[in-house]
């Protein structure tokens, strides 16, 4: 595989919850990738991210199934974004057998789903309806490679071949003169990357996390607004709001490679000053950290582009929980938007940063502010819930709840890298949750956990349907029966119970002060590399080698993805 991305990981976690023993190796050439198989000689090569060919020898030695993200008879590596830019109103996923001519071999298993009528963004559905599919191809495919009578469809016996070139920035181009729609419509199938060039204020940028904004007199290209982050560009017919901008590298600062950022902060010295900043107009619909209300039930949404919870992002978590905690409501939900729940502290703001030291420090502690208050909540009834997988500090600031469940199919992440130790009180939380035995492993090991996992440990109590509309009214449903008093009173009772007990043996500030005494250390001195990590990370610099961890040789019923 290319990257360890969402969809690898949750295939390794299905895999491994099926009893399947699985390893994994990076795809970094034709050499490594042999010698890999020669090493563990395993029953099936299954490859769900690829972008480089499969040398021959392999997948002549060995079946080897790369999973494409497109319908039968589909070719090219920019399947999604050309889906995206052409309306198809149906794609879909194909398992076929890996030959010599990318995605060109005979068939494995396919499948096909309907696409929205609003454009999704490229990420969101990648990581939804073709991961879905994906995952229900690989299962066909598992029960297939032990059938001896079994042999894969030629392509063109099932669909008519279509090859389409990798889709270049020449393709993605617009003028600011054309709909809005239409702009919305190509970049979002540049999104996350590579971004669609254009030029905003008079700076070249590369374009990303577009919506539809209101309709505007303004001439088309014109910045007539900017709002929590965003700047609304007026169009050809309405205007465009944009979340995130990057410099193009021959605009960017000498030295600095050009970093994603909310689009307000890196225009920030050329929008026009007294620039509006509309109340009545959101950037998207509930975009960013917000509240709403559902009859009983309060809502904090931590909608976060990419899952990234800022400095700034995390004061407005915190204003929100304490606004919900004014309310009259019997339960608290903190859920996500539609990408991931959240990854923890924004390493891309932190990199941008004067002092990326201090800007983590600040946000850092900021996050740990919500953490407590979802924590010490005595009101209410705490619910978090996992709507999109989660990393490092986003797990550990669900762990706060009362109760905690997740979305089918979302995979967590509950330990720290990037050179940090953590924060988000999980020294507290996760023992309280899994014990110190399984907190201890979690953290040291390092590796994704699965939904189902996940509430064997003790991370989530409950799990709910995969499809995200189902899994909304399933949640709601599950905050209603705090209704019922003798529940309600029941679970704030025990709560304040625990909270009495644990917390007059040792308070949640002695907690933070070890916790941010280590991460001091590890932001300011940089004693494990964090600097370096970050910087890969936010480069996407690929792994030079594939983590021990992951390369494991097992036998027998070996796969290697």
């Amino acid at each position: 595989m290319s990257s360890f991305n969402g969809l690898t990981q949750r295939v390794w976690c299905e895999l491994r919850e099926r009893g399947h023993s699985v390893a994994v190796e990076f795809a970094r050439d034709e050499e490594s990738i042999t010698d890999a198989a020669r090493r563990a000689d395993p029953q099936l090569i299954l490859c769900p991210f690829l972008k480089e060919r499969v040398p021959t020898e392999v997948w002549q030695k060995w079946p080897t199934v790369i999973v494409h993200p497109g319908p039968v008879g589909d070719r090219g590596p920019s399947s999604l974004d050309w889906a995206i830019t052409d309306g198809v109103r149906e794609w879909g996923v194909t398992a076929l057998q890996a030959v010599d001519e990318m995605d060109a071999g005979p068939v494995w298993a396919s499948r096909t789903f309907p696409l929205p009528t609003d454009p999704p963004t490229k990420s969101s559905l990648y990581n939804g309806p073709v991961a879905d599919a994906a995952m229900s191809c690989i299962a066909e495919v598992l029960t297939k490679v032990g059938d001896p009578d079994f042999r894969p469809t030629p392509p063109e016996e099932l669909a008519k071949t279509r090859t389409r070139p990798t889709m270049r920035q020449t393709d993605r181009a617009f003028r600011w003169d054309e709909p809005a729609d239409a702009i919305v419509r190509r970049i979002r199938a540049a999104d996350g990357a590579p971004g669609v060039r254009t030029e905003v204020a008079g700076v070249r940028v590369s374009a990303f996390d577009a919506s539809v904004g209101p309709r505007q007199s303004d001439p088309p290209g014109t910045v007539v607004a900017s709002r929590d982050g965003a700047v609304l560009v007026a169009a050809g017919t309405g205007s465009v709001w944009l979340g995130h901008l990057k410099l193009l590298a021959d605009v960017s600062p000498a030295g600095k490679k050009p970093i994603k950022l909310p689009a307000a902060t890196v225009l920030a010295d050329h929008l026009p000053p007294g620039l509006a900043s509309p109340t009545t107009v959101a950037v998207k619909a509930n975009q960013g950290v917000h509240y709403l209300r559902r009859g009983e039930v309060g809502y904090v949404v931590l909608d976060c582009y990419n899952g990234a919870l800022s400095t700034n992002g995390c004061n407005q978590a915190l204003h929100a929980l304490r606004h919900a905690a004014r309310q009259d409501t019997r339960a608290i939900v903190v859920r996500g938007g539609d990408g991931p729940f959240c990854n923890g502290i924004h390493l891309n703001e932190i990199e941008a940063a004067k002092s990326p030291a201090a800007e983590a420090w600040a946000n850092i502690t900021a996050i740990n502010d919500v953490c407590r208050e979802l924590i010490t909540n005595r009101g209410q009834v705490m619910i978090a819930a996992f709507s999109g997988s989660a990393g490092a500090g986003g797990v550990m600031l669900a762990l706060g709840a009362d109760l905690v469940v997740a979305r089918d199919g979302v995979v967590l992440n509950p330990y720290y890298e990037m050179g940090l130790t953590g924060s988000e009180l999980h020294t507290y939380t996760l023992p309280r949750r899994v014990g110190p035995d399984a907190a201890k492993r979690l953290l040291r090991d390092a590796l994704p956990v699965g939904t189902a996992e996940a509430k064997r440990l003790g991370l989530v109590d409950e799990v709910g349907p995969r499809d995200p509309v189902r899994f909304s009214g399933w949640l709601h449903e599950v905050a209603l029966r705090y209704r019922d008093r003798e529940l309600r009173e029941r679970t704030l009772r025990r709560k304040a119970e625990t909270l009495d007990r644990d917390l007059s043996a040792r308070p949640l500030d002695a907690y933070e002060a070890c916790e941010l005494g280590e991460m001091a250390q590890d932001m300011f001195d940089d004693r494990h590399g964090f600097a370096a990590a970050r910087r890969a990370f936010v480069g996407k610099e690929a792994p030079e080698r594939t983590p021990a961890k992951l390369a494991l040789h097992r036998a027998p019923g070996f796969v290697r993805g």
